[in-house]
């Protein structure tokens, strides 16, 4: 009998996951409450059923489907459901409940962090829409204000003074699941924030990687991640920092075998923090350009590992040449209707190793304010980052996105 795989959340970013665990054998069931959602189209069966509803999705995996395991892949409101019945069922999981309640929470993370004697930014954690007139003082003006429980950098933006709260908070609580905010110090940082996958082996972190997310600056929301480029020109002396501080997080929380979506930075001052630590799969198809460049399958290994299968190596070249995962999305202040995607085919046949659409002629093109604004991705490799830096600056110009 196949093994049965419960995987929240169907955006588009689940549809490599479903691919994987169908390969080895498995049956999956989707499960959110938009059936329209992509991944749906490619999963055994769909549930229509609210991810963040613990105990709906607990009474459907347990008592209906009876699965084998389950998981939220690039999906951060799915990942406290899935880490609750994971220990309510037994099944395999990154880390406890408790650790996954305090990961995904952006407050109590940064409390966490700050009680622990990590690298951590001020921050305090806000809810409903008064202004915290009273602790006005106690942040480095400019912030951030961001949603406590949200992902994709929905709902973020730099604060200049007090004065611009109201709207940026009213911002974050648009898109906070639980009505709740964080303000937290602004950082000034050196060279490139890193976001990357890594994956943990009976609690010992055996493969972290480090890369520079770029942004546009252009962007209605420039801090949505719009390029991630392997490998880091982050200096070796912070990477080993960081992988030492985040195998210290991970024995704190007793964290098990899994994947983690990883965010890191260094300031001007040259001090490395680990900003975000989440039991899933990052966006922007992290994994999958990871193992274009470094060849570690941390995909297949995530479905291996939530159903209780043996665990490939988790191994890892040096990266192959440089490498870009490219968010395609509409330029500044373009809105309209898809027609289609012109490529230079200079650029198209000696770089672009992949492309991945989202959207379809007739679709909706939106201003870029997250990344579900994606118009899809696209992959591309580098015989230098020399190279990489010079074709990509140019890349409105050999890029289009055609709109009616």
């Amino acid at each position: 009998m196949s093994k049965k795989l419960f995987l929240l959340g169907g955006s588009r970013y689940a549809v490599p996951v479903i691919k994987a665990a169908r390969k080895l054998g498995c049956t999956v069931i989707t499960c959110d409450y938009l059936p329209d959602n992509a991944a749906h189209r490619f999963s055994d069966r769909y549930e229509n059923i609210s991810i963040t509803d613990k105990d709906a999705v607990l009474e459907e995996a347990a008592r209906r489907h009876k699965a084998d395991g389950i998981m939220s892949f690039a999906c951060d409101p799915g990942v406290v459901t899935a880490a609750y019945v994971a220990e309510k069922m037994g099944l395999p999981f990154q880390c406890s409940h408790e650790a996954a309640c305090i990961l995904q929470d952006k407050g109590r993370f940064r409390q966490f962090l700050k009680e622990n004697n990590f690298n951590t930014p001020n921050a305090k954690k806000y809810c409903g829409k008064k202004i915290p007139s009273g602790d006005i003082d106690y942040f480095h003006w400019p912030v951030i204000v961001k949603p406590s429980d949200s992902a994709g950098s929905k709902g973020v933006a730099k604060v200049a003074g007090p004065s611009d709260l109201g709207e940026a908070i009213d911002r974050a609580l648009q898109n906070s699941i639980s009505g709740s905010f964080i303000i937290e110090d602004f950082l000034d940082f050196s060279g490139y924030h890193s976001s990357a996958d890594s994956f943990s082996v009976d609690g010992r972190m055996e493969f972290i990687t480090y890369s520079d997310q770029l942004f546009d600056a252009e962007a209605e929301n420039s801090y949505v991640p719009s390029k991630i480029i392997w490998p880091s020109t982050m200096a070796r002396k912070n990477q080993d920092f960081l992988s030492s501080e985040t195998q210290r997080l991970a024995e704190l929380l007793h964290m098990g075998t899994g994947i983690y979506n990883i965010e890191t930075c260094v300031d001007r001052s040259g001090r490395p923090y680990l900003m975000e630590v989440s039991p899933r799969g990052g966006g922007c198809k992290i994994a999958e350009i990871q193992q274009l460049s470094m060849g570690v399958q941390l995909i297949e290994n995530e479905v291996r590992r939530s159903v209780g299968m043996p665990l490939l190596p988790v191994k890892a070249h040096e990266s192959d040449g440089c490498w870009c995962e490219m968010v395609i999305h509409a330029a500044p202040g373009q809105r309209g209707i898809f027609q289609r995607m012109e490529i230079d085919p200079a650029v198209r046949d000696r770089y672009v190793k992949k492309l991945d659409f989202a959207v379809q002629k007739g679709d909706a093109v939106q201003p870029f304010t997250g990344a579900n604004r994606a118009l899809g991705d696209m992959f591309l490799r580098f015989a230098s980052r020399a190279e990489l830096d010079e074709i990509m600056q140019h890349s409105s110009e050999w890029l289009k996105i055609i709109t009616a």
